[in-house]
């Protein structure tokens, strides 16, 4: 008896350990963005067990990319699967093909042991006034078509259409929310997606982003994008706002509300803070940012307008170095982990405002410890202006500006930081540092201080062979630009 008790005792700790190194928890509704805009993607099962390691049970996808997709199989992670706006006027002027989407990339996943699909995003916000109407008549189309087969599936009680809005559809002539609707050139069209929303049972699916407000405006109180802002308030009504993101929220409750539909539910498709690019984009800013959002949404008091818990979808993942800098060069650092799936500061998902680190990806392979950097011997630094330039223009170099965590570098510095990028994003090639002879490869880290001389992951992802490919091209145009020009 005392053996047998012995042994289930033992069983009994074992389970407990295991459930310690695997039982983080997170806030009920809390999930994730993961972009896929990188030149080296970590292995889908690897960002699947990160996320089990760090209690996070949502997710959502840009695409529906099967590997990927199909890396959730037979976990509880609920996924949220995307269709790029490139792809959205097919779908509207063809059932058919939304059919055969619906067939590859949602039914083929829902068997027993097999993904937990719980949303369709038809565009990526498709009315961005920056598009310039570019989606406006195909979007609505879309999703009724994606609707029609999902529902013909017999999965529609299961998957709900939706569509990711830029919070730029609805705005406030006074900064007050209660003056909240829906923008004046696509008002009567959101008026009938709500209206479609409302029909099936799918949430309105908004990106906020306080850090862009401070980003666009030079005279933006800075504690207001935060949520500790004691001086800073905005008063509309009977509601009191200390923070820019339940202004903005209770700006498109307003909205729902005069176009009819009052409680329809609305869920944050994205909100963070980037890590670099910018002179407020920074892992400290990021840490205040995502320590006070999480012990709000952890308290569940939710905004005035709207109180009550809130589902929301942190941006992002991991860093991206493919995607466009457009709207800044912060749009690569959004990444709550780097590119190779390391944390870059404290965050408690559990939202009790606890100092302690993620958990990082685990199995990540690196590749060997070599850098390219401007060789020390050159004398003529006439070549070197043209040769980083063309190296930014072939990688990141979006850590080099003023106020970011390589604006410190000098000339050589930034030269030799420019290399490297393009040296890494070629899986260290040696055709790939050269420039004309005045770079070589060294195997001592050049990173100094808060500026980081990255090492690429080894990566088996389509993305890394399209870039070999396109690495090809361009370094047989570098020898050509650099040798003639």
């Amino acid at each position: 008896m005392a053996r047998a008790m012995f042994t289930i005792w033992a069983l009994f700790l074992i389970q407990i350990l295991a459930q310690g190194a695997n039982g983080a928890e997170s806030i009920p509704g809390l999930g994730v963005n993961w972009g896929a805009l990188a030149s080296h993607s970590l292995d889908p099962s690897i960002v699947v067990a990160m996320l089990k390691d760090n209690g996070i049970k949502k997710v959502k996808l840009f695409d529906a990319d099967s590997w990927t997709v199909s890396a959730f199989s037979g976990t509880d992670i609920e996924v949220m699967v995307g269709i790029p706006n490139d792809q959205l006027s097919n779908f509207a002027g063809s059932y058919g093909d939304a059919e055969d989407w619906v067939q590859e990339n949602v039914t083929e996943h829902l068997h027993k042991g097999g993904v937990n699909i719980r949303y369709v995003v038809v565009g990526n916000e498709p009315f961005l006034e920056s598009y310039n109407g570019s989606y406006i008549k195909a979007t609505f189309p879309a999703m009724q078509n994606i609707q029609k087969a999902i529902d013909k599936a017999g999965v529609g009680d299961k998957v709900k259409v939706t569509t990711a809005m830029n919070a730029d559809v609805y705005e406030s002539a006074t900064n007050q929310p209660s003056e909240g609707d829906f923008r004046s050139g696509i008002h009567d069209l959101m008026k009938q997606i709500v209206h479609f929303l409302h029909e099936k049972n799918s949430p309105f699916l908004v990106n906020i982003y306080p850090f862009l407000s401070l980003y666009q405006n030079e005279g933006f109180p800075q504690e207001f994008a935060f949520f500790d802002s004691q001086s800073s308030t905005i008063s509309d009504k009977n509601a009191q706002y200390s923070n820019m993101f339940d202004a903005n929220l209770d700006t498109l409750v307003w909205a729902l509300k005069k176009a009819g539909y009052p409680d329809l539910r609305i869920v944050v498709g994205e909100v963070g803070w980037p890590t670099d690019g910018d002179k407020n984009a920074n892992p400290n800013n990021a840490k205040k940012f995502y320590q006070g959002f999480l012990k709000k949404m952890a308290s569940k008091k939710g905004t005035p307008m709207r109180p009550g818990p809130m589902d929301v979808y942190l941006f992002s993942l991991f860093d991206e170095n493919l995607k466009s800098i457009a709207p800044g060069n912060f749009e690569r650092h959004w990444g709550i982990f780097g590119y190779d799936g390391k944390p870059k500061f404290p965050i408690d998902f559990s939202g009790q405002g606890q100092e302690k680190w993620p958990v990082a990806a685990k199995g990540v392979r690196y590749q060997e410890h070599k850098w390219c950097v401007l060789n020390r011997d050159v004398k003529n630094f006439s070549l070197v202006p043209d040769a980083l330039s063309y190296a930014c223009a072939g990688a990141d170099c979006t850590s080099l500006g003023m106020g970011c965590s390589c604006g410190n570098l000098d000339v050589a510095g930034n030269a030799s930081y420019a290399f490297n990028q393009y040296y890494q994003t070629r899986d260290q090639s040696v055709e790939a540092c050269d420039f004309n002879g005045i770079a070589n490869i060294v195997t001592e880290d050049p990173s100094k201080g808060s500026c980081v001389f990255p090492i690429e992951i080894e990566s088996s992802g389509e993305m890394l062979r399209a870039m070999h490919i396109l690495g090809s091209i361009l370094i047989g145009l570098s020898l050509f630009h650099v040798t003639f020009m």
